[in-house]
């Protein structure tokens, strides 16, 4: 399996990392108002970061080639 770019996967990455950014920015409000206060910054932080990480293989179209890897390993005789 090759790697290609996609615009529309960059673009796609892009809106996720801004989306994580906003999390991490507002975690606090976040945390006051839909979760359990004080007790939860770090973890909304945490998922913050992980939507960024998210967002930047999304928008290196990375995914399909993580996950053409672990179905490979999975069943390596189904898989071209």
């Amino acid at each position: 399996m090759q790697w290609e770019f996609s615009w529309g996967w960059f673009f796609i990455g892009v809106a996720v990392i801004i989306a994580g950014l906003l999390v991490v920015k507002f975690h606090q409000w976040i945390g006051d108002n839909m979760a359990n206060g004080v007790a939860s910054y770090d973890k909304i932080k945490l998922i913050g970061i992980i939507a960024c990480v998210v967002g930047a293989v999304f928008m290196s179209n990375l995914h399909s080639l993580l996950l053409y890897f672990i179905m490979h390993l999975v069943a390596p005789t189904r898989f071209p």
